[in-house]
């Protein structure tokens, strides 16, 4: 009767968190009791969900077959036994197997999924991110369908451009006939591939790219118009610096047929950007990537160009090639004390960058790769990803807002020391196992350095689903609420009702929590006008409903200043923004010399994966934000 006492003693407020605290954590060990899964690691049942739906190894009827421990060790066993290709003894590699297993163990670090998925078994594939060129030609575009359908049933996802095949009612000059256009064909592939589960787990997604300047450019524009079409694909324009220039000129540009590389036609450049202005309005897509930027940034621009991105769009790739993503948890860098204010622990970070380029890289030899030209190209770029996750919940444990000069300043500073030691890990990596093949006339190469490793260090991934496994802020985005719905009953058969720790522990800490308050919360999705809290709080949980645009962009261009690849983020809009407020986004973005943008409006699709709702609209068995 522990409340009880307290109560008698006078601390009636501790004792009403204790009561709440108690209720709770009753109601998580019983939903995860019906997940049948040993819970080995105290972690809350949203991660438990994820976990049994797409990363836990499986027997032939379905039944889970290893613990969460079990998989991290799996994990860490697979990728520490490649140093022994590099003359590393069996105590070296032992020892290695622990730090890859503590720093996921921890949270923080953790692989793209693939390598989670994948790593110690029969499939062994463990890259998120491919690239495939498409030929105007007949065996060139269904050869690359099929290389597609092998590698995203290893659990890869894929991206394409459509930028080589000859436009609509072209002539097809060996049969006399009419080409159909790279809009068919787009159609064709989403049709092939939408029945294909990437390992089994998940299914197939796609990035769909089409250069401004290609003729069919206005019919790109428009394909997603109706939602539920090429439901496979996100669709991206790839952007040129020349169009740029006659958009903000009021200027006409050419239209070039990639077949003949003759001006096909001439189109008002302002006209197309507000088209393409106008549908991200409508419904979040087409996406645009900067596509000159992506190659003058390209540190192996000497033997490639890039043409298109992954599915989320933060990793350019040329043909064939692929990448390996992880992301390091900032919410874990952090050095917490009781009563103190929290501070980065720099050294700890710097270990974590080390050891996880170490690990990203043992990937590329571990990996068993779909389709041998992907393999050759990896080899010979040895890129790799590593990001962060967790950042809003860094801000809000320092106590700075999102939307503030003080968030971007900070954005850039711990990106910048991310990158910074990732490039000394890789440069020591290269000294003692030789630098990526194509390192001589490389971006590294002609900067002075004598080894590097990988040819990227850095990317900023999305991390939707390992950040829930992490139990942290998504990627580099704020809170997109302080409760919320995770549509996600297709992939994992429920949805999921997630809860932000830290404002569940400074609630219950601080007296104002409440099961009317935490309803209240889920339908609105902010506390910003909430003001029976203190003001301090509702000014550090910020949420995505209460930023600007603005300072969405701001954000991504502190963390773009010093990334290698791209960054994935997602500039979110209330529902009453207008396709100016769009534009606007899209020239600033330009102008700080990000990548590419995505944007969203809310509510602008029937199908949202991110939602406020009724409590009782919600599974009641998912509860977030707890562990136990």
């Amino acid at each position: 009767m522990v409340e009880k006492v307290l109560i008698e003693s006078g601390h009636a407020k501790v004792a009403k968190a204790y009561i709440i605290q108690r209720q709770r954590l009753d109601t998580v060990r019983r939903a995860k009791a019906s997940l049948g899964i040993k819970d080995d690691m105290g972690l809350s049942l949203n991660a438990l969900t994820v976990l049994k739906g797409r990363y836990l190894r499986k027997d032939n009827n379905g039944g889970i077959i290893e613990t969460p421990k079990q998989m991290f060790e799996r994990v860490a066993r697979t990728m520490a036994s490649v140093d022994k290709k590099y003359g590393k003894s069996a105590e070296e590699v032992k020892e290695l197997e622990g730090k890859f297993y503590d720093m996921m163990v921890n949270f923080e670090f953790l692989p793209n999924s693939p390598t989670l998925m994948n790593a110690g078994t029969k499939l062994g594939q463990l890259s998120a991110c491919f690239v495939l060129p498409i030929e105007d030609s007949v065996e060139g575009i269904y050869g690359t369908l099929g290389r597609a359908a092998i590698t995203q049933k290893s659990g890869g996802g894929t991206g394409f451009s459509f930028s080589k095949i000859r436009p609509r009612e072209d002539v097809v000059q060996s049969t006399g006939g009419i080409a159909a256009g790279p809009l068919f064909f787009m159609e064709a592939y989403d049709l092939a591939l939408r029945g294909i589960r990437q390992g089994f787990r998940r299914y197939s997604t796609n990035m769909g790219v089409l250069r401004v300047d290609h003729p069919d450019i206005l019919d790109f524009i428009m394909c997603k118009e109706t939602e539920g079409k090429l439901a496979t694909f996100n669709i991206s324009v790839a952007v040129t610096d020349k169009f740029m220039k006659a958009v903000l000129d009021d200027k006409e540009y050419d239209l070039v047929n990639p077949r003949t590389s003759e001006v096909a036609k001439r189109l008002k450049a302002r006209a197309v950007w507000n088209l393409i202005v106008t549908m991200a309005w409508k419904n979040g897509e087409p996406g645009i990537l900067f596509i000159d930027r992506m190659n003058k940034k390209n540190p192996t621009s000497h033997v490639e160009e890039i043409e298109a991105t992954n599915p989320c769009g933060e990793q350019p790739l040329g043909p064939y090639e692929s990448c390996n993503l992880g992301s390091i948890n900032l919410h874990k860098a952090l050095r917490l004390r009781n009563g103190e204010k929290a501070e980065m622990d720099w050294e700890r970070l710097r270990d974590i960058v080390h050891t996880g380029v170490h690990f990203l890289d043992n990937v590329i030899d571990a990996n068993v790769w779909p389709i041998k030209e992907s393999e050759e190209m990896a080899k010979a770029n040895r890129r790799i990803g590593l990001g962060v996750m967790g950042f809003a919940d860094m801000l809000i444990e320092l106590g700075i807002p999102y939307d503030s000069e003080e968030a971007v300043k900070t954005a850039e500073k711990v990106m910048k020391f991310v990158h910074e030691e990732g490039l000394a890990a890789s440069e020591k990596l290269g000294v003692e196992r030789g630098s990526f093949p194509n390192f001589k006339g490389s971006l590294w190469d002609n900067k002075g350095y004598k080894h590097m490793r990988n040819a990227t260090i850095t990317t900023v991934a999305p991390t939707g689903t390992t950040s829930l496994v992490a139990g942290c802020s998504q990627s580099i985005e704020p809170l997109f609420a302080i409760s919320y719905m995770r549509n996600v009953q297709s992939s994992l058969g429920r949805n999921l009702v997630e809860t932000n720790p830290i404002f569940e522990r400074v609630a219950i800490r601080e007296g104002f929590y409440s099961d009317d308050l935490m309803e209240r919360i889920l339908k609105e999705g902010s506390i910003h006008g909430m003001e029976e809290m203190p003001k301090e709080i509702r000014e550090v949980f910020v949420t995505m409903r209460d930023i600007i645009p603005e300072w969405h962009v701001r954000i991504q261009a502190a963390f773009q200043k010093h990334t290698d690849s791209s960054v994935s983020k997602t500039v979110n809009f209330p529902n009453h923004a207008t396709p100016q407020d769009i534009e606007r986004a899209y020239l600033l973005a330009y102008q700080l010399k990000c990548k590419g943008i995505t944007v969203y409006r809310d509510g602008s699709r029937a199908l949202q994966v991110l939602n406020n709702i009724p409590m009782e609209k919600a599974d009641s068995q998912v509860l977030g934000g707890v562990n136990d």
